[in-house]
């Protein structure tokens, strides 16, 4: 008799589950609607995840299985695509972003993250910027048409207009007690594999070559090159037999 009263009291515990989880699937949709009556696009409409607190401007495209939470803005004819997380940020109008996450963040116009790039919180991007694949922004801001294009952490740093990131840069901004800033000021290049041992300075227009790794501020204009010469010992793998294959 107890089993059966159990079994009772599980079904109507599952039944009331079920009605609520449909409510709450009726309002989602009601505010994909409310998008859609003022002109936002979904590739698909009922696999979008809208907070009532969100806004979304006009001639905006939203992909399949986007969230966006909390306070968030986004402007009008921009391109959210799939799998994208947005909270609490507000994006410019024109800005395409691809498969990333965005938390307590800032972008301007005509920019494009991703995809797979990671804005953390207080991250500022400027308006045709580029935040490309697996790229970090951690407490930062980037100016207008900086970029970085794929794989670099940008870490409690400012970076200026026009600056070019190349591939692999960190930011190395943690010595194990304190966080430290970087600066790279308007229109400086910053090479492939380079680290910015902060806090460090990088001039306007300087130029910083690939490999480095920067203790030093880098006055304006002028190129910065750190890393040891190299050196080539010939005949040294034969004589160690390091690429000879045991049978």
């Amino acid at each position: 008799m107890k089993d059966k009263e159990l079994t009772s009291k599980e079904a109507i515990g599952a039944e009331q589950i079920m009605e609520q989880e449909r409510r709450k699937e009726e309002e989602r949709l009601r505010i994909v609607i409310g998008h859609i009556q003022r002109g936002v696009t979904f590739t698909d409409w009922k696999c979008a995840y809208i907070d009532e607190t969100v806004t979304i401007g006009r001639g905006t495209k939203i992909g399949p299985g986007v969230i966006l939470e909390g306070n968030t803005a986004i402007g009008e004819n921009c391109v959210i695509g799939q799998n994208c997380r947005i909270v609490d940020s507000a994006i410019g109008s024109g800005t395409e972003i691809q498969s990333s996450v965005i938390l307590e963040s800032r972008v301007g116009d005509e920019t494009k993250i991703g995809p797979f790039a990671y804005l953390r919180p207080n991250s500022v991007i400027g308006s045709y910027a580029k935040v490309g694949d697996f790229v970090e922004v951690k407490n930062s801001t980037m100016g207008d048409g900086a970029k970085a294009s794929h794989l670099t952490y940008i870490g409690d740093s400012d970076v200026g207009n026009n600056v070019n990131l190349g591939c692999g840069v960190v930011f190395v901004n943690y010595d194990g007690t304190h966080k430290h800033r970087s600066v790279v000021k308007d229109g400086a290049f910053i090479g492939c594999n380079t680290n910015l041992v902060s806090p460090v300075t990088v001039g306007e227009k300087a130029y910083v070559a690939a490999g480095a790794t920067l203790t030093k501020d880098v006055p304006d204009g002028a190129l910065a090159v750190a890393r040891e010469r190299q050196t080539n010992i010939e005949g040294w793998v034969e004589r160690r037999g390091l690429l000879n294959k045991k049978k």
